[in-house]
Order: C-alpha cells, then sequence, then structure tokens
C-alpha cells in the first residue's frame, strides 16, 4: 500500500504540471515568433530575397500585413505572389489586361474590386482577397494559387491548364521560401 503525505501529493502535482507548463511555454513562444512578422522586417525580406528598392519595399509591407491581415492569408504568400506577377512594379500591366503589383483582370473581380487598381493598397487588398476566396472553394494554399493563376473554371476544364496551374504554384512557393529563408 502506497501511503501519500500533503508533501508527496504536492511533489507528484508540480511533476504532472511541469510537462504541461512546458508545453504552454513553448506554445507561446512559438505564437509569439510567428506574429514578430513586422513591416520593417518583412521590408528587409522583400528587399534582399526580391532586390527591390528600400523606398518600394518599405511602403508596400504594412500594405502587404495589413491585407494579409484583414483576409487571413499568410503575408508571406502574398509577398510572393507580387513577387511573381509583377516583380514589385506597380505599373504592371500584362497582355491579357491584368492591371499592378497582383494582376487582377478587372473584369472577373470588378465587383469585389471597385476603384483604381493601379492603387498599391487597392491592389493587394483586392488580390489578397481574391486568395482568401480561392483558399475557401479549394481547400489547400497550392490549389488556391492555381485557381489564382487559370481560375477554378479553367483548372477544372482542363489537364494542360492544371499542369499550367501547378507550375505557376510551385514558382511561387519557391518566392516564399526564398523570401523566409531571409526572414
Amino acid at each position: 500500500m502506497v501511503v501519500f503525505n500533503t508533501t508527496t501529493l504536492f511533489t507528484l502535482k508540480n511533476y504532472f504540471l511541469i510537462p504541461f507548463k512546458l508545453i504552454m511555454l513553448l506554445s507561446i513562444v512559438s505564437l509569439t515568433a510567428c506574429s514578430s512578422l513586422n513591416a520593417p522586417k518583412l521590408s528587409k525580406g522583400i528587399q534582399q530575397a526580391y532586390s527591390v528598392s528600400p523606398t518600394t519595399a518599405d511602403r508596400l509591407s504594412p500594405i502587404i500585413l495589413q491585407s494579409a491581415k484583414q483576409h487571413n492569408v499568410p503575408p508571406l504568400l502574398v509577398a510572393a505572389v507580387i513577387r511573381q506577377e509583377s516583380s514589385y512594379r506597380s505599373n504592371a500591366r500584362s497582355p491579357t489586361g491584368a492591371l499592378g503589383l497582383m494582376q487582377i483582370i478587372p473584369s472577373h473581380w470588378r465587383q469585389d474590386c471597385p476603384g483604381d487598381l493601379y492603387n498599391e493598397y487597392i491592389n493587394i487588398n483586392c488580390g489578397t482577397h481574391v486568395l482568401a476566396t480561392y483558399y475557401k472553394s479549394a481547400g489547400s494554399w497550392h490549389k488556391a494559387l492555381g485557381y489564382y493563376y487559370v481560375g477554378p473554371t479553367g483548372y477544372q476544364r482542363s489537364f494542360s491548364n492544371r499542369y499550367k496551374a501547378r507550375k505557376y504554384a510551385r514558382s511561387v512557393e519557391r518566392h516564399k521560401k526564398e523570401l523566409k529563408s531571409t526572414l
């Protein structure tokens, strides 16, 4: 028969609480590390990873972070899409008529994204909204990136489009990884 006195119970209680406390502490530290991305840090990363001028990176980083937070999209993913789509050129225009940093096609997103798509704030906010919308329907960021490139209908319709979309998603993921390595 084992006899427990008050001292033994206190010691056993502490023994079992140590792993719990350790797990809680590690969770808090990891959450703090994830949320420690701020505009100056992101700006430096964009400058180093993508050779973007300090002026441009400093101007766009707070917009990226704010839009990412608002739409629940990883900020590094938004930054990587901008790198892929326009190489951080606000006045970019594609032959298909896509505009601005995130290359938004006005005819597809006019209802959701009114305003001047060359405006950096409007463009990043719209592009992030599009990514979030596609993520909700696709269920993964990789597939959402594919939708971003060829549209959900194009993705479903042909193998060729799916191949292009997957290639695009891999390219964006490489840009994201490159940025993450500088932070």
